[in-house]
């Protein structure tokens, strides 16, 4: 069943020519009939007439616009020379049907009218004998609901397809948007991981030059100061490469993989081992935590970790050698306030503003970016009295 219910919807036209044989056939046995019944012959173009009926529905899909004209001649013709109703009109109400479903739309408009008209003409010139003008009437009617209704279900049928039509459009078009949105959050990932990769490298590296030129300067002098120096080198690189192998895996994969696959993002609590850190690569920090600690979401934790990151990296490479460093985390009940600054002589504050340094848009520029997609708001500038200094509020709920 499966098989010829392909086949019908593969070759409409075969169908449809099945149909108009069995609607001939029927058309030549009933002229028969009423040949014998009448005694007489019928006219010359009967025969003509059910083979161009035929036609008309075999050839209906393929070209819906010439059938319905071919349609009007015949019935006209019809008319003209005196041939009555037979089977073959029954094309007369598929053309009707088809035309409305899937023709134009002037020749829905002119089946439409066809159809009322064909009834009440052939109503008019071949009355029913016997009957009076009442039931010619009825019959007349009788006779035209068919072919309204024959119009109404191919233009339903017309409407239910545009719709469908509509919702493959309307889903197509949704699919491109979802791969355009896909796109500009791959995008956004991979601007994210820049930053990251920015701030791995730039804190790392910085700390492992000052590490290096200190265990150099000292190595004959105090073996065991450059002994701790190389060790803080070795430990501060297995750091950086671990952030760069997690970061650098998500760009190999171009999926956001599981949480635990890579090394977890940095958060608050590790600001006090960066704050060591920096401590222990000869930068003076003062650390202090006011308020009472709490989990916070992790895109302020990171953000914050980052920004200080950021600052103290431009402080230990700007700040010139007698610089220090403070960092203030306040916790408030509705956010997170942050203030970094140093005492030490600076950069320009326009090289901040021009990407953090390195022409690439990783500085204060970086550091905005990432306030602003947490909802909190930045103000960095320069210090009274010499130095920078940076201050910070995230919000815990996202701003609307």
């Amino acid at each position: 069943m499966q098989r010829l219910y392909d086949f019908i919807r593969r070759h409409p036209t075969w169908v449809d020519g099945f149909w108009a044989v069995v609607l001939f056939g029927i058309s030549v046995l009933s002229g028969t009939t009423m040949e014998e019944s009448r005694g007489t012959d019928l006219p010359a173009l009967t025969v003509p007439v059910m083979l161009l009926l035929s036609l008309v529905v075999t050839l209906r899909r393929r070209m819906p616009e010439r059938m319905l004209l071919l349609a009007l001649a015949v019935g006209l013709g019809q008319l003209i020379a005196d041939v009555a109703t037979l089977p073959a009109d029954f094309a007369l109400l598929v053309i009707v049907y088809t035309v409305a479903a899937v023709g134009a739309r002037w020749a829905s408009r002119a089946a439409l009218t066809a159809g009322l008209c064909a009834a009440p003409l052939a109503q008019l010139r071949w009355p029913t004998e016997e009957a009076s003008t009442a039931q010619n009437l009825a019959i007349m009617v009788l006779q035209t609901v068919p072919f309204a209704l024959a119009w109404v279900l191919g233009d339903s049928i017309r409407t239910r397809r545009a719709y469908f039509a509509q919702l493959e459009e309307r889903a197509a078009r949704l699919e491109k948007e979802r791969e355009a949105q896909a796109k500009v959050a791959v995008a956004a990932e991979r601007a994210r991981i820049a930053r990251e990769l920015h701030d791995v490298v730039a804190h790392n590296v910085s700390v492992m030059v000052v590490q290096a030129d200190g265990a150099a300067y000292v190595l004959d002098a105090a073996p065991d100061q450059a002994k701790k120096a190389l060790e803080t080198i070795s430990s501060t690189g297995r750091q950086a490469l671990a952030e760069m192998r997690r970061l650098l895996g998500v760009l190999r994969t171009g999926e956001h993989q599981e949480a635990g696959e890579y090394v977890p993002q940095p958060d608050v609590q590790q600001i006090e081992d960066l704050v060591e850190q920096c401590r222990g690569s000869g930068l003076p920090v003062d650390f202090r935590v006011e308020g009472t600690p709490r989990p916070l979401p992790s895109g302020v934790e990171l953000t914050a970790y980052r920004i200080v990151q950021e600052a103290l990296t431009n402080t230990r490479k700007h700040g010139g050698p007698d610089a220090g460093a403070s960092v203030r985390l306040v916790y408030f009940d509705d956010g997170l306030g942050l203030l970094v600054e140093d005492d030490g002589k600076g950069a320009p504050h326009e090289l901040y503003e021009e990407g953090g340094f390195d022409g690439q848009g990783h500085g204060l520029i970086g550091m905005r970016e990432r306030v602003g997609m947490v909802g909190g708001t930045l103000d960095a500038g320069p210090r009274q009295g010499g130095g920078f200094r940076i201050s910070v509020l995230l919000p815990l709920k996202p701003a609307h």
